[in-house]
């Protein structure tokens, strides 16, 4: 993973660029740092390319790269199939060597399109002055851009910085929905920036219309967006959401408060097609995070074992159905002497006014030890950290140590006050969660950020001891209840347009997905110097939810617990979990109580004042 920057300047007006910005990116690469200037003389522009790697595989490659013909590649991603890439090879270097070889846009296009993983580029192609530039299909690797018209200037950077003051910001996601081309000599002579785009497609079905749409919303100032001309396309890497709508809908009692156990998915798992389809979820998903957890730095100097402390890959734990599965997964293709963070985040809890003159009251009568030590119990007993995802963390640890007793899973217990959330947000995170805005970005921004820092305490023989994570990836849950009508707006939406209703409704979850969480959780969890892969957006295991008819992923007439994310939760039942596979789904700004510490009346979808800087 790195950090990448481009500026293009097409006016001889020195431009500056924002040192915050810098320090962002250079806290995304912490391994190598390196600029590179190019530019053409007639047409006349400027290419600035800043890079800051990561070293996660092969040997470390310097970014940019530049090739003999001098082609300039910025990469930010990783090859998890699609291209073959050894195991002592770097992709960088791989995918500079590809693209290299292309001389026309087709060529490219079939390079981008074979790629399986998470990427965002750029890419100068010194024959014909162009600039390339894009996002894969699914959005999962941040990319920026904005455009100063007083120095006729375009930015495109993975991470940004949040200016002070009431104007709107300028800075916008470059959407998922294709590559990007600029046409430097065109630019040049016209003095303004046109991107050709380059859309992804089905096959024969494109997706322009919306891929317009999209592009159009998001479209820097001062700049335009066409299609190009001869209508080439990006084939995607993912086969169409099934829209199927069974015949006969068999209207079944709904029961939204039964009580949800395991002997429910035990009775579903008994039919054999419904035991094949769980499988088959979980021979994808296993190779998906096998896939990632095995693509770690190839180990030069240092050939020794990891240490007893010293995990490799991490997770974001709540010990929900989603975590839980990552790890029972995770612990199929790790050495069994490397142990496993489970990182779990906690916000303190706000003591109510009347626990707090409860206590002052017992202060003031300590003379009666009785009545003290009565009402006195549960603040001795329990922890302001006890949080709904702290207490389901431990019991989802419990549940993997009777899985596999001879692994040393850290269950890394990660604590927040109000007073360094508070700091912290203005310093780092604010600049993260940018160009977001909502109570919700800040929200999630602030809690994956601290659960990804992976600093905390963990118990050994009833002794906690300080703890800070060495993992460089970091596995996150994301895209299982997207796909598999996870949140509670699927069940309401079931009930009301039944299931051509929720399909509407999961087409949309997919589609901004992108926008919505994956740019943020990049920017946030590489701000660390670590790298966020996502099992669950997996090229392969979305084609195979996306062939199923929605029946089949979620019965959404069954209590919760059990009809949401059906088919997950039988693959949960089939790995040997637990009590986990029936656990309701809990966002992670309630489990985590982020939510609690702010003003309770204001909505996920409203502007959040906290994120703008001072």
């Amino acid at each position: 993973m790195c950090g990448i920057f481009c500026l293009l300047s097409v006016s001889p007006t020195q431009f500056e660029w924002d040192k915050t910005v810098h320090e962002h990116l250079k806290r995304r690469g912490p391994n190598l740092s390196q600029d590179l200037t190019v530019g053409g003389t007639n047409p006349c522009y400027q290419c600035l390319f800043s890079a800051h790697v990561l070293h996660m595989r092969g040997l470390l490659t310097p970014q940019p790269v530049q090739d003999k013909t001098g082609n300039v590649l910025l990469w930010n991603g990783e090859i998890f199939g699609g291209l073959p890439v050894m195991t002592e090879e770097n992709d960088t270097a791989v995918v500079s060597q590809r693209l290299s070889s292309c001389s026309s846009p087709s060529e490219i296009l079939s390079v981008l399109s074979t790629l399986r993983g998470p990427w965002g580029f750029v890419y100068y192609q010194k024959a014909g002055d162009y600039l390339w530039f894009g996002r894969d299909f699914l959005g999962r690797r941040s990319l920026l851009w904005k455009f100063d018209a007083e120095v006729s200037a375009l930015t495109l950077t993975s991470v940004a910085a949040h200016s002070s003051g009431p104007a709107p910001s300028a800075w916008h996601e470059v959407p998922a929905a294709g590559v990007y081309r600029i046409d430097l000599k065109v630019v040049t002579e016209a003095g303004a920036v046109t991107f050709e785009i380059y859309p992804w497609a089905h096959g024969g079905n494109d997706l322009v219309s919306s891929c317009n749409q999209t592009i159009l919303e998001s479209v820097p100032n001062g700049c335009t967006a066409v299609m190009n001309q001869p209508g080439l396309t990006l084939t995607a890497p993912v086969c169409p959401l099934n829209r199927a709508i069974p015949k006969s809908l068999h209207k079944e009692e709904i029961h939204p408060n039964t009580h949800s156990c395991v002997k429910d998915l035990e009775q579903l798992l008994a039919s054999k097609e419904k035991s094949d389809e769980t499988k088959r979820l979980i021979d994808f998903l296993s190779e998906a995070v096998r896939r990632r957890v095995q693509s770690l730095p190839f180990r030069v100097q240092d050939n020794s074992p990891v240490s007893n402390d010293h995990a490799s890959i991490a997770i974001l734990f709540s010990g929900g159905l989603d975590s839980m599965i990552l790890a029972a997964l995770a612990d199929r293709h790790i050495p069994a002497h490397q142990p496993i963070d489970l990182l779990n985040v906690a916000f303190k809890l706000q003591v109510p006014k009347k626990q707090k003159e409860s206590a002052k009251k017992l202060v003031k009568h300590k003379n009666k030890p009785q009545e003290s030590k009565t009402d006195g119990a549960d603040s001795q007993t329990s922890s302001p950290f006890d949080v709904p995802d702290r207490v389901t963390g431990r019991a989802g640890l419990k549940e993997l140590q009777d899985l596999n007793p001879d692994r040393r899973w850290n269950f890394v217990e990660i604590n927040v006050t109000k007073e360094e959330l508070q700091e912290t947000r203005q310093e780092r995170i604010c600049h993260l969660v940018h160009p977001l805005d909502t109570v919700l970005d800040d929200s999630i921004g602030c809690a994956v950020w601290f659960a990804a820092r992976g600093a905390g305490f963990i118990t050994e023989d009833s002794d906690q001891r300080p703890f800070t994570s060495s993992a460089k990836v970091i596995l996150t849950g994301i895209g299982a209840d997207e796909q598999l009508a996870g949140y509670s707006r699927h069940r309401v939406r079931f009930m009301m347009s039944g299931y051509e209703g929720l399909i509407q409704e999961l087409a949309m979850e997919l589609s901004r997905i992108p926008s919505r969480n994956l740019g943020r959780d990049d920017r946030v969890i590489g701000d660390h110097g670590k790298e966020a892969r996502f099992p669950y957006l997996d090229e392969d295991v979305v084609s195979y939810l996306n062939s199923l008819p929605v029946w089949e992923k979620a019965d959404l007439s069954l209590p919760r617990g059990v009809g949401e994310k059906l088919l997950l939760r039988l693959a949960a039942k089939q790995l040997g979990l637990g009590q986990s596979a029936v656990l309701p789904k809990r966002a992670m700004q309630f489990g985590s109580r982020i939510a609690k510490m702010e003003d309770n009346r204001e909505k996920a979808s409203d502007k959040c004042t906290r994120l703008l800087t001072e």
